[in-house]
């Protein structure tokens, strides 16, 4: 602990960090150090299932794990458990903090324009969005801990998230999961990636990070393609090298020549210093192989994406008039027109609560309480991605031939998304919620459709599948409807919005 600009500073060292959970082969950490300090502001990056949770839970000390975590701070969960959602947000906090102080709360909720009458409301009454602000106001009200922040953003519209950025960028430290970049770049000035065989420390936001790591993969690239053609050449040495070793062993019995018996002894002591000889060799080669194969480094693989779009012989594909719509009293939409041609990327935009879910549901037919008009071209084929993940729990083979698509195509998606193989035998109620997405995200990629139709694909998906998803549909150029709140990526390839 030391005193920095007039604020307590600790470092957090991770020394020698191994862990795996039971019954996995690989490691999800092996023999691992880095270290940061509290006062910065972190960004923890990494694939779906790469280890950013699981850093968590270690941390945290939820986890048995080799090696040593040294800290002079306590760790503090975001989100926290909660005992009983019924209670009234004052009363979590005083449960949570254990504090009398509640002029601190108010202040959190201050910074972050949230009405203070919302914490005399029973917790599970408010929205999402609501909670996830609270919530966030109670831990900060603590001085003396570190937060570890996973996933704020997913229930956040863009409004939502620009706050909450802001509020996090006036904090002293914290270690953040999210992957929304603009979030990102609001509000951390370090990063930490974890890759598939190290992890990396760099000041920065994500942008400056991004492109030092592109900069970075495209020298290693190169630098690998070396590594790789000295290992196949060594391969290739060490392959001859055995077919002479067995040749040698073939000649020890000797082979007759014009009749005359040859001289056993001389030939096994020729024949063994032979032997001797390739097998040195041999090891040199195979110890040659192993060293190249260290040097290769951890580049993230970014593989193109397929898509399969058809096209309709009318246009516009959706047309939308004087739509309405309630829930109970309350006036969902209101007098919504829009038309939908083929090529169109749009953008569904809106708050919470502002009918962007319900929409998408008319225009599939799965709710018909409104008012209006709604006409879509005949014979539409529409592949949906919903929000909800919670109906994946059996087998990823079954759920894929139940939705009618092409299994090799799917998985061969789900294989660039970075999923790995060993999940393909592993029931999807043992998935990370990022990995249900994927699976949504494949299975709708694999189904030839007119229009896709997309509700919140990106929560829970990582950076680098996120750039990978915009890509394709830039280049693909599909006619798409969706919803996001990851604002980086609504510009990047939206060339409508529907504001509701």
């Amino acid at each position: 602990m030391r005193i920095l600009g007039g604020v307590f500073v600790a470092t957090i060292k991770i020394e020698n960090l191994t862990f795996s959970y039971y019954g996995y082969i690989k490691h999800i950490f092996e023999n691992v150090s880095f270290s940061f300090d509290t006062n910065w502001k972190i960004g923890l990056i990494g694939r779906n299932g790469i280890g950013k949770s699981t850093l968590f839970k270690l941390l945290l000390n939820q986890e048995t794990y080799q090696g040593k975590i040294s800290k002079d701070v306590d760790f503090i969960k975001f989100p926290p458990t909660l005992s009983d959602t019924t209670k009234l947000g004052i009363e979590l906090y005083k449960e949570l903090i254990s504090d009398e102080e509640e002029w601190k709360l108010f202040r959190e909720l201050n910074l972050l324009n949230v009405d203070e009458s919302l914490v005399y409301r029973e917790f599970e009454t408010l929205s999402k969005g609501e909670q996830t602000k609270i919530l966030l106001a109670i831990l900060f009200t603590r001085e003396d801990g570190f937060l570890l922040i996973d996933e704020p953003t997913n229930h956040l519209d863009m409004d939502g998230r620009k706050i909450v950025s802001e509020y996090l960028k006036s904090k002293k430290g914290f270690l953040l999961i999210s992957h929304d970049r603009d979030f990102l770049d609001g509000c951390i000035n370090h990063v930490i990636s974890i890759n598939r065989n190290s992890i990396d420390v760099q000041s920065g936001n994500f942008t400056s990070w991004y492109e030092n790591k592109l900069m970075k993969d495209q020298f290693e690239i190169s630098q690998n393609e070396k590594l790789r053609k000295d290992i196949k050449r060594l391969k290739e040495a060490a392959r001859q090298s055995q077919i002479w070793s067995d040749k040698v062993e073939n000649t020890k019995n000797g082979v007759k020549v014009s009749g005359v018996k040859p001289d056993k002894g001389h030939i096994g002591h020729q024949s063994a210093k032979m032997m001797k000889k390739s097998k040195n060799l041999a090891n040199r080669q195979n110890k040659a192989i192993e060293e190249k194969q260290s040097l290769l480094k951890d580049i993230e693989t970014k593989e193109s994406l397929l898509l399969h779009s058809l096209h309709h012989h009318k246009n516009p594909l959706i047309s939308v008039r004087n739509l309405s719509s309630y829930y109970g009293e309350r006036q969902i939409l209101s007098d919504v027109s829009f038309d939908i041609k083929q090529g169109d990327i749009v953008a569904i935009y809106g708050g919470n609560g502002s009918g962007k879910s319900t929409l998408i549901k008319i225009l599939l037919g799965l709710n018909r309480e409104y008012s209006g008009d709604v006409k879509l071209a005949s014979n539409l084929k529409i592949s949906y991605i919903p929000q909800d993940t919670s109906n994946l729990t059996a087998s990823l083979n079954e759920y894929i031939e139940n939705q009618g698509v092409d299994e090799t195509l799917c998985k061969t998606i789900l294989r660039k998304l970075d999923f790995a193989r060993e999940l393909f035998e592993i029931d999807m109620k043992n998935y990370s919620d990022g990995q249900k997405k994927k699976v949504l995200i494949a299975v709708s990629l694999s189904k030839p459709a007119h229009i896709f139709v997309w509700d919140e694909p990106l929560n829970y998906i990582d950076v680098i599948s996120r750039i990978q998803i915009e890509e394709i549909i830039k280049e693909a150029n599909p006619t798409l409807i969706f919803v996001e709140h990851d604002k980086r990526f609504v510009e990047d390839i939206s060339n409508k919005i529907i504001r509701l």
